[in-house]
């Protein structure tokens, strides 16, 4: 029987209910990237992915959008963020071949950590030996440059897709905002949308962050959002 949801496996770890493929914006050049995570996601494409982009690009919620994606298809899947693999084991890799989609973020965390290197290597040939289970894997950098000391490691992560994923101009993030502000019902004015890409970090993740507290804000205090608000909510 296949779950509705990411098998958690008590794994401290949220999957936001936003970060879908709809919820997300694509930065000129990341169409072709989009298309084989969904595929990938609806077990139509090649079985596996690597993806790799700087930290807080957005791969996160590619991860969450291509699980996501397969649930509403109704198959299983499984998302597990490598950043925290000094608290958890290798042995929750066992078995996860026999599902339908696994998404393994952060994967170049472990470069390094040789129990971890092994266990990840050994998931690929399981993966590629099932012929109902895809892998999409996310790193900061591409799989020559990660680190990683297993030579074969690197050669499985270069079977599939490969995929940098292109950053977004300032326009592009802009209307990144818009478009989240507005499918929590909020209106984003364009000057104050570029009030916050000048006076906050421009990376997606934290710009989101910051919708989400002034989104409460607004509601709190019944205010549209201007930039003079913006300044008082953010101490600006």
């Amino acid at each position: 029987m296949k779950s509705n949801s990411p098998i958690q496996l008590s794994l401290p770890v949220h999957l936001p209910d936003d970060e879908t493929f709809n919820s997300y914006y694509p930065a000129a050049g990341n169409d072709e990237l989009i298309q084989s995570l969904q595929a990938c996601a609806e077990g139509s494409s090649e079985r596996s992915v690597y993806l790799w982009g700087p930290v807080k690009s957005g791969r996160t919620h590619l991860m969450h959008a291509a699980c996501a994606h397969a649930n509403d298809l109704q198959r299983s899947s499984f998302y597990l963020p490598l950043g925290i693999h000094a608290s958890i084991s290798t042995a929750l890799l066992e078995g996860l071949e026999s599902l339908d989609l696994i998404c393994i973020d952060d994967v170049d965390a472990i470069a390094g950590h040789p129990l971890w290197e092994e266990a990840i290597f050994d998931l690929y040939n399981r993966v590629s030996e099932h012929k109902n289970c895809s892998l999409i894997v996310s790193a900061s950098v591409s799989a020559t440059d990660s680190g990683f000391t297993l030579p074969d490691l690197i050669s499985r992560m270069q079977w599939g897709l490969n995929y940098q994923l292109q950053p977004m101009a300032d326009e592009e993030k802009l209307a990144a905002l818009q478009r989240r502000a507005a499918m929590r019902g909020l209106q984003l004015p364009e000057d104050v949308g570029r009030f916050l890409l000048n006076r906050l970090a421009r990376d997606l993740r934290t710009l989101f962050d910051v919708l989400d507290r002034l989104d409460k804000a607004s509601m709190v205090h019944q205010r549209k959002l201007t930039i003079p608000f913006v300044k008082e909510m953010l101490r600006l």
